[in-house]
């Protein structure tokens, strides 16, 4: 499987695209424009108000709207926070170490928010979920400070080993190596790609943790409050540091400065996989062009997505959940019963499901309307398709087995706004109103029938509105090229002046219309 990270630097923003055989599975952009909220900030901030009715404080860390703060969020170890903050921020503590700093007593877990917070207090925070809608930033009072193969959490003890490493042996072995290397009034959880790693990697990235803390600690005793003490250096070691293992094959990048900071950055974490980051300096063809991104964008963020052998998803979003429709559309196959094509568009749905669910970074409740089966080993069939197709997203999420009415219903941690790409233009006709879908949906429609309805007529001719009729017959190879390649057919193609723009019909030889 090849797996390539593609990074685009704009004026002020920087995209990031992962392929898996060079299709797109995740896409992030990174605005500097924007006033910093991100998962993992971490801020000094001032208490605006404390509400015994929700159990929960909002906080001023200078966005728009306060932050939430649920005292469930305050960590169990909040009084020897504060202690820390308060003699750090007065200038009387020195000593950024913990190793001989008292910690106070537990607060109760089942406490009252009024009984350890007061309005005007300061305290650091740690952005957990980005300001999304018109809600102001979720925010925690236990911090954590992520590495490579390590996170860091400061006024703990406690070690944690990743779930996902399977091995009792290797879990031991972690647990024990960390005991002896960890600084005391730190904990630390283990993450999942240290599975494997010796003591000297593990070490190297706990040594660069802590030389975070002590600077973030530094930085509280000039600070404004609220102000941000503590960021990532940049996107693209963060985007690495989550995504990237031993499988990418390669990273393209098209700005100096990031191409630069990426390689330093990975002569860190993973020396022998230096070679794969390359700089793309073609000027003629854009980088996400060359890739063939910017059409996978057009053609995966519409309300209707395609899918192979006609099939299609009409995927829409209410304020409380996102809602999934996975159709068949006009295929039909002859050599399977109803059953049988039921299971295999929606084994084919489930894999672009889990495919959008992390292109969009959809969050919440999703609920997935699959093509209805009667046979319950199938519906187990597609659950457990489902859950290894999602296996890979690092997100949480829960997914539940098929409801009596075939309905599958997914929740997935959201912690950033989802992603939304603007996927209609403008109407080209003269006489045409307001905005249309681009012209690449179109052909990706035209292309899905053609190849569905090509099996069963010899010769077929092609009507379109004369724009369309263009896009695929101009340049070489043009799109009917193409078509010729793969179907060894050519199809006679008639641009129709009296056609709206999306309008287009399928013709058999002797001029009865074919149903797209």
């Amino acid at each position: 499987m090849n797996k390539e990270l593609i990074i685009r630097s704009g004026s002020n923003t920087v995209d990031f695209a992962l392929l898996k055989d060079g299709k797109l599975v995740e896409l992030h952009r990174d605005r500097e424009d924007e006033k910093g909220f991100s998962v993992g900030d971490i801020f000094i901030a001032k208490i605006r108000k404390p509400v015994p009715g929700l159990n929960a404080a909002f906080v001023n860390v200078g966005f728009d709207k306060d932050a939430f703060l649920h005292y469930h969020d305050l960590g169990p170890n909040l009084p020897t926070l504060m202690k820390f903050t308060k003699l750090v921020t007065a200038g009387k503590l020195n000593d950024f170490t913990l190793k001989k700093f008292p910690f106070e007593p537990e607060i109760d877990k089942n406490g009252v928010i009024t009984d350890v917070l007061s309005a005007n207090q300061s305290i650091l925070v740690q952005i957990v979920k980005e300001p999304i809608s018109t809600k102001g930033p979720r925010i925690s009072s236990e911090l954590s400070l992520a590495g490579r193969y390590l996170v860091l959490v400061p006024f703990s003890e406690r070690v944690s080993i990743s779930q996902k490493i399977e091995s009792k042996q290797e879990k031991e072995r972690l647990k024990k190596m960390m005991l002896t290397i960890k600084p005391k009034g730190f904990g630390v959880i283990v993450r999942t790609v240290a599975e494997g790693k010796n003591v000297t990697e593990l070490e190297k990235d706990l040594q660069g943790l802590m030389d975070k803390w002590i600077l973030l600690c530094k930085r509280l005793t000039t600070a404004h409050h609220p102000s941000k003490v503590f960021g990532e250096v940049n996107r693209a070691s963060s985007i690495l540091r989550d995504v990237f293992n031993d499988t990418f094959t390669g990273i393209h990048i098209d700005d100096d400065e990031l191409y630069y900071q990426t390689k330093d950055y990975l002569q860190e974490i993973a020396p022998s996989k230096v070679s794969i980051v390359k700089h793309y300096n073609n000027k003629e063809v854009p980088l996400f062009e060359k890739y063939h991104i910017e059409r996978q964008i057009k053609t995966s963020f519409g309300k209707t997505v395609s899918m192979s052998k006609g099939a299609y998803l009409i995927i829409e979003h209410t304020e409380a959940l996102h809602v999934i429709d996975v159709n068949s559309g006009n295929r039909s196959n002859k050599a399977l019963s109803q059953e049988d094509t039921a299971l295999e568009v929606n084994m084919i749905a489930a894999s672009e499901i889990a495919r959008q669910l992390r292109l969009r970074d959809m969050g919440g409740i999703i609920v997935v309307d699959f093509i209805d089966m009667s046979n319950p080993e199938n519906r187990k069939v597609l659950y457990d398709y489902l859950k290894e197709e999602m296996s890979d997203d690092k997100a949480k999420h829960k997914i539940l087995p098929p409801s009596k009415f075939g309905l599958i219903q997914i929740t997935r941690q959201r912690v950033r706004p989802e992603v939304s790409i603007k996927t209609k233009e403008e109407n080209p006709d003269h006489n045409g109103e307001g905005e249309i879908e681009a012209p690449i949906l179109v052909i990706d429609k035209i292309s899905a029938d053609l190849e569905r309805i090509i099996k069963e007529n010899k010769s077929i001719v092609l009507n379109a509105h004369p724009f369309i009729a263009a896009y695929l017959t101009k340049g070489f190879p043009s799109v009917r090229t193409k078509w010729f390649f793969e179907y060894k057919r050519w199809i006679k193609i008639i641009p129709r002046d009296a056609y709206t723009y999306l309008e287009y019909h399928f013709f058999d030889k002797e001029g009865n219309q074919i149903e797209n």
